[in-house]
C-alpha cells in the first residue's frame, strides 16, 4: 500500500495553486472543473487537489493497494462498524475501490487501478507525499482503530504522537495528540537534503521563515521544515524517513526524549507553537457521502455517476 495524494477544499484554490507551483515548487498536473491538480516528479498522476470551496476542509486522503489488500479492507472496516462507501475516482488515474471515516471523522480513500504517470525532472520538485498528519482528541484510541480496522502498523509513540505505517516507510500517517480532529500538516517528500534546504530558501525569499526547522526527527528520523501555508495549512518539506523491519519494535515515549531547550535531534531552530497550532485547526473534516454496504456492485456506481 502507498499513500498517493491528499484532497483538500478551500477558497482560493486557484491562488493556493499558484503558490505551490511557483514558490513551494510543484508541477501542475491538471485543472479540471473547479479543481486543481498539482504533481511531483515521481509517478503519481497528483499529489494535492485544490477543490473551490466557500469552506475549508480536508475531502479525503488517497492510499493506492493491490486488489487483495482492498479486499482484506472491505472485510475489516466492515467487522469495525466504520462508515464507509464504495467509490469510483474522478480524478487523474482514476481507480475505484472505498472511502472510509474514522471515528474522529477522519477520510481515508482506497484506490486499486489508479493509473500512475511517467516521472518528470525536476530537482527540485516533491517526490511524492511522505505523510498525512491528523490531531486526534484520542490519538492512542485512533492508532488501535487503524491497526484493527485498516491493518496498519503503530511504529512508534511519543509525547505528541502516534506514527502510523502502511508499508516498510515508518509512517505514512500519524496522530497528534492535540485534543480536536483536523489536519495537522502535509509532508512532502525531497529529492534529499540539499533540495530540502534550497526549498528553504526559496522561501525565504519571499520573507516566509520556516515555522520550525531545518531539523531532524526523532521517529522516523527525517530531515525536515515546516511553513504555515499562505491559504491555511502546515506544509513540510521533508526528507530521508527511515524504512523499518517487519519485526520493528514501537517506542514509548519514554524512548523520544531529548536534552532540555531542544525538540528534535539537531537543536538549532525554534518552533512557532502558536503559530503552528493555529493553522492545525483550520482544516476539518467533512464527509459528502452516505454510507453503503461495501458489497454494493462497481458497476452500480458507475451507472449512478453516468
Amino acid at each position: 500500500m502507498k499513500l498517493r495524494s491528499i484532497e483538500l477544499a478551500l477558497p482560493g484554490a486557484a491562488q493556493a495553486a499558484a503558490f505551490l507551483t511557483d514558490i513551494w515548487g510543484m508541477a501542475p498536473a491538471a485543472v479540471e472543473d473547479n479543481i486543481h491538480y498539482l504533481r511531483g516528479s515521481g509517478s503519481f498522476p497528483y499529489l494535492v487537489a485544490l477543490e473551490e470551496s466557500a469552506d475549508s476542509y480536508v475531502r479525503s486522503t488517497t492510499f493506492t493497494c493491490s486488489a487483495e489488500r482492498l479486499e482484506q479492507l472491505k472485510r475489516s472496516v466492515t467487522e469495525a462498524g466504520l462508515p464507509a462507501t464504495p467509490t469510483i475516482s474522478k480524478d487523474p488515474g482514476g481507480g475505484q475501490g472505498i472511502i472510509v471515516e474514522l471515528a474522529e471523522g477522519e477520510l481515508l480513500r482506497f484506490l486499486v487501478d489508479a493509473a500512475e504517470v511517467e516521472p518528470i525532472e525536476g530537482v527540485d520538485l516533491p517526490v511524492k507525499l511522505t505523510h498525512v498528519v491528523f490531531n486526534s482528541a484520542d490519538a492512542e484510541a485512533t492508532g488501535d482503530l487503524v491497526e484493527k480496522a485498516l491493518g496498519f502498523r503503530v511504529s512508534d509513540r511519543t509525547k505528541g504522537m502516534v506514527f502510523v505505517r502502511c508499508n516498510d516507510s515508518h509512517h505514512s500517517t500519524a496522530f497528534a495528540r492535540a485534543g480536536f480532529a483536523s489536519l495537522n500538516h502535509i509532508a512532502f517528500e525531497m529529492a534529499d537534503m540539499d533540495a530540502v534546504m534550497r526549498g528553504i530558501g526559496r522561501l525565504r525569499d519571499q520573507d516566509m521563515a520556516p515555522a520550525w526547522g531545518p531539523g531532524r526527527h526523532g521517529p522516523g528520523a527525517n530531515v525536515f521544515a515546516y511553513f504555515v501555508a499562505p491559504f491555511g495549512p502546515v506544509i513540510e518539506f521533508s526528507t530521508a524517513v527511515n524504512k523499518v523491519p517487519e519485526d520493528y519494535r514501537p517506542g514509548a515515549p519514554e524512548d523520544w526524549t531529548w536534552p532540555e531547550g531542544r525538540i528534535d535531534q539537531w537543536g538549532m531552530s525554534d518552533k512557532d507553537f502558536a503559530g503552528l497550532r493555529a493553522a492545525e485547526e483550520k482544516f476539518r473534516h467533512r464527509r459528502d457521502w452516505e454510507a453503503q454496504s461495501l458489497g454494493q456492485s462497481l458497476d452500480v456506481l458507475t451507472e449512478e455517476n453516468h
